[in-house]
């Protein structure tokens, strides 16, 4: 951890160079995973070179935490130039559209990470998401909470520390986190969507529901707050409150706009009637979804599917997932559902092929080993069929392991047949 603590200290107190300090980090230390990001920040704060072009060019590479940082990069340039804070600010995403319009207001953007206190905390953030993911989470929490007390106003901790208390089933302690992030703040949608399903976990999905739904009837809510609410709703297995909500979505969307496209909100509406039984209605909301983005992989692949589970048009929905698999073959839930076309069809052995693929690239996945250990019973390998079986009974819902356990202990039979 030194070299990023000294480099911070230095940007600080002006007392030596803190790129030269980053630049003589051990080649072969750890800490070499965190000195990019700590260059482009520290270079953005010290206006040197060409600091804003290659600062935007490191957090467009930063997969999850780009948003965060352009949003925090933003924060540093809208101090001295406003079309700069902007274009780092240009993109889909709810956050970055509510930055947008702080900016656009002349208001200050909060998240800035200027001074050698928030650059520690965002040092120590990272520490904890990192840490998090080795599952290691008590101390994944005590770094995020000392990054809470460097810079309380940094709202990725407080989400970062209310996510792992309810990891932990804290669910109070995790509601009180969020409440440190203000309601100007970009970040607020996904907090109201934290909360929500922190209330949800902790038994209280109504109070959930209440909270997300008056967000979303509040003068100016937008549609990722319905969208969220639908979330929400579906999370409950509430389905068709879950449709209606994005309904509401749909008709604030009008056209849609790149933080919300249209055929998405239809896809996710069409999900949720048909998870309601409404399949009629599901129905045409997939095929709205796919008459507005017919080369859309999600779209082939769900209006296929849910056609194959039915036993329904079986030769129009292969080839709506064989196209879908065309554009998107490296998408294991898509291979699954093009082996499962060719199961129901009768090629055995390109359904074993694609389903073992599946199951290669999403080894946990209860639907994709219940598929292949179908597919491994019709083709006669029985014992791999029970390895299957096995495999997908480990993650089953009450009511799939139910139809697993069958299966191992009888075999195959078309009422235990996967959908």
């Amino acid at each position: 951890m030194a070299p990023i603590l000294r480099a911070w200290v230095a940007q600080g107190s002006r007392r030596g160079d803190p790129l030269a300090i980053l630049a003589s980090a051990p080649a072969d230390s750890p800490v070499q995973g965190y000195v990019p990001e700590t260059r482009a920040l520290i270079g953005l704060v010290r206006r040197s070179g060409n600091a804003p072009a290659e600062f935007a060019a490191f957090a467009a590479q930063s997969g999850a935490r780009a948003q965060r940082l352009r949003i925090a990069g933003a924060a540093v340039l809208a101090r001295r130039d406003r079309s700069e804070a902007l274009a780092l600010l240009a993109g889909p995403g709810d956050a970055l559209s509510r930055a947008r319009d702080t900016v656009e207001a002349g208001r200050a953007l909060p998240g800035a990470i200027a001074t050698p206190g928030a650059g520690i905390a965002e040092f120590l953030i990272r520490l904890s998401l990192d840490l998090n993911a080795q599952d290691v989470r008590p101390l994944a929490l005590s770094f995020a909470r000392l990054a809470s007390f460097l810079a309380p106003d940094n709202s990725e901790i407080w989400l970062v520390v209310a996510e792992l208390l309810s990891l932990q089933d804290r669910h109070q302690p995790a509601l009180a986190a969020l409440d440190n992030i203000a309601p100007d703040d970009p970040f607020i949608g996904t907090a109201r969507d934290l909360r929500g399903r922190v209330l949800a976990a902790s038994g209280r999905g109504e109070a959930g529901v209440a909270a997300m739904r008056a967000a979303a009837e509040a003068p100016g809510a937008r549609v990722s707050d319905w969208t969220r609410l639908g979330d929400l709703y579906v999370e409950l297995d509430r389905h068709r409150e879950g449709a209606e909500a994005y309904a509401r979505a749909i008709a604030l969307a009008g056209d849609g706009s790149p933080d919300n496209p249209i055929w998405a909100l239809w896809l996710i509406r069409g999900g949720a009637l048909e998870r309601a039984g409404q399949w009629t209605e599901g129905k045409a909301a997939l095929e709205r979804a796919h008459a507005l983005a017919p080369g859309e992989p999600l779209v082939l692949n769900y209006l296929g599917y849910a056609q194959l589970e039915r036993r329904e048009n079986i030769q129009e929905a292969m080839r709506l997932v064989a196209e879908a698999h065309r554009l998107a073959p490296d998408d294991a839930s898509i291979t699954d559902s093009l082996g499962w076309a060719y199961f129901l069809t009768g090629d055995i052995p390109r359904a074993v092929e694609l389903l073992e693929r599946a199951a290669q690239a999403e080894p946990s996945d209860t639907t994709i080993n219940e598929h292949l250990g179908d597919a491994y019973y019709r083709a006669g390998r029985r014992i791999e069929a029970r390895f299957a079986w096995k495999a997908a009974l480990v993650y089953a819902t009450p009511e799939d392991a139910a139809r697993l356990s069958a299966k191992i202990e009888t075999g195959l039979t078309p009422q235990l047949a996967s959908r």
